[in-house]
């Protein structure tokens, strides 16, 4: 199953779901920090959901619940690089929280963008998430819950995001 993201729309099947994007629009040579989401075909990762908030009754994709000690490191110069880490512990790199005050997160699949073999500046922590209002993200894609739902139903673990 291949999702679609043009522009604003994110297609699957017959479906056509409203979404959100980057300030900067959608670009091929995405840079750390610039607001865009990157252009091609990518790999879509786990999904990772609040468990306090919702339930997920059906879904292709591994779930995993969000906890307090989950981030996604953010800075380049680290060996965990756009990678989930433990942020128990006592870390010194930057990492976004994946445990948020707002709903943005109760839902979110990260987008296997620059993950492999993490180049650095080339951006990271690049999700499928939730939005409410459709304000441009800060590189993610994000949708209205219900939608996002639906998404959860059609795709499958090997399903992949194409972005242009």
């Amino acid at each position: 199953m291949l999702i679609k993201v043009i522009k604003k729309f994110i297609y699957i099947g017959e479906f056509k779901l409203k979404c959100c994007i980057g300030k900067g629009g959608i670009k091929k040579n995405k840079i750390e920090g610039d607001n865009t989401t990157p252009k091609g075909i990518f790999r879509i990762g786990n999904l990772f959901y609040r468990h306090n908030k919702l339930r997920i009754k059906h879904t292709n994709l591994h779930k995993i619940k969000i906890t307090k000690n989950m981030g996604w490191c953010n800075d380049s110069n680290s060996i965990h690089y756009n990678k989930l880490v433990d942020i128990s512990k006592k870390i010194n790199f930057t990492y976004e929280k994946l445990l948020r005050k707002d709903y943005k997160y109760n839902l979110l699949i990260p987008i296997l963008y620059n993950y492999n073999k993490p180049k650095k500046k080339r951006g990271s922590a690049i999700f499928i998430h939730l939005t409410k209002n459709f304000r441009p993200t800060v590189g993610c894609i994000a949708l209205k819950q219900k939608d996002f739902l639906v998404m959860l139903n059609i795709i499958k673990k090997n399903s992949k995001i194409r972005i242009y």
